[in-house]
C-alpha cells in the first residue's frame, strides 16, 4: 500500500500538533520528495549516514527528530548541507522532522517512550512549554539511592551515564526530559524531584546538583531521544499500511 505525501503530513500534524509549540526550527515536511509513499525510515537525526542508509533501504520518506533547518543557522547550501540535500533530492526522498512536538506527545513522544524504557510513570509536567515530566517508578517503589537509579538507567539505555548530586539518599520523585534539557534542572528541583534525568549536562548544573541535594543524571542526548521517532513512524505505518524501518545511527553524544 501507499499514501500521498500530503496525507502523511496531515496525519503527522494531527498526531503531534506542532502549532502548540514555540520551536527552534520548522516542524513538518522539510524536504519535498515523491508524491506517493510506501516505505518510511525513521531515525534520530537527518545526518548523511542516516540519509545514505535510507537510500539503501529504498525509503520514500525519512522521519526524524532533528531535521536540517534551525533558527539562526547559516542559510547557505554548501558543505555538509549540500551533501545531505543533494542525496535527498537526487533520490526524491521526503524528509519529515518534528522537534519539540515529538518530545511532548503523551504516548509516543521521546519523554513518554523514555519512561517506558526506564520503567517510569509520568504523573505531571513541568518547565517551559510543559516539556518536562515528573513521576515515579511504575511499580510505586523507590530507588534506594541515586547510584541505584543511575545503574538502572545505564543498563536500560546501554551506555555510561554521568551522575552528580546527593548519591546516597533514596529516590522517590523522578523528573526527566530527553535530549539537551539541562536548563530544566531548576524547574525539576522546584517541582520537588529527588533526581533529574536528561541527555546532557552543562557546567552550572554540577554546582546546583551538589548544593541542592538533587541528583542529576546525564544519559546522552541521542540515547534519551532514540525512541520517539520509531514509535510515531511505526504507529502511522500500521495505520496506513506502510513499511517502516528504524535505523539507529550510533552517536555517543
Amino acid at each position: 500500500m501507499s499514501i500521498f505525501r500530503d496525507t502523511l503530513r496531515q496525519s503527522l500534524d494531527m498526531l503531534l500538533q506542532p502549532e502548540r509549540f514555540k520551536d527552534y526550527g520548522p516542524n513538518g515536511l522539510q524536504v519535498e520528495g515523491k508524491a506517493q509513499i510506501k516505505r518510511i525510515v525513521s531515525g534520530v537525526t537527518a545526518s548523511r549516514a542516516l540519509i545514505d542508509a535510507a537510500i539503501e533501504a529504498r525509503a520514500d520518506a525519512i522521519f526524524v527528530h532533528h531535521g536540517l533547518f534551525w533558527r539562526g543557522q547559516d542559510g547557505r547550501v554548501t558543505g555538509w548541507m549540500k551533501q545531505r540535500l543533494q542525496r535527498l533530492l537526487a533520490h526524491d526522498i521526503n524528509l519529515f522532522a518534528y522537534h519539540l512536538p515529538l518530545d511532548a506527545h503523551p504516548a509516543l513522544g521521546n519523554n513518554a517512550q523514555l519512561a517506558c524504557v526506564l520503567g517510569l510513570q509520568g504523573q505531571a509536567c513541568f518547565g517551559e512549554q510543559s516539556l518536562g515530566w515528573l513521576g515515579q517508578r511504575d511499580d510505586g517503589s523507590c530507588f534506594t539511592s541515586a547510584h541505584a537509579l543511575a545503574a538502572h538507567v545505564q543498563e536500560a539505555l546501554g551506555r555510561e551515564v554521568t551522575l552528580l548530586g546527593d548519591l546516597h539518599a533514596p529516590i522517590h520523585k523522578i523528573a526527566w526530559c530527553s535530549g539537551g534539557a539541562q536548563s530544566y534542572f531548576e524547574a525539576a528541583i522546584a517541582a520537588g524531584a529527588d533526581a533529574f534525568i536528561t541527555g546532557e549536562i552543562s557546567e552550572p548544573q554540577m554546582h546546583l546538583a551538589r548544593e541542592c541535594g538533587v541528583a542529576f543524571i546525564a544519559a546522552g542526548h541521542h540515547a534519551t531521544e532514540r525512541y520517539g521517532a520509531p514509535a510515531v513512524a511505526e504507529y502511522l505505518a500500521q495505520e496506513h499500511g506502510l513499511e517502516h524501518h528504524f535505523i539507529d545511527i550510533d552517536n555517543p553524544a
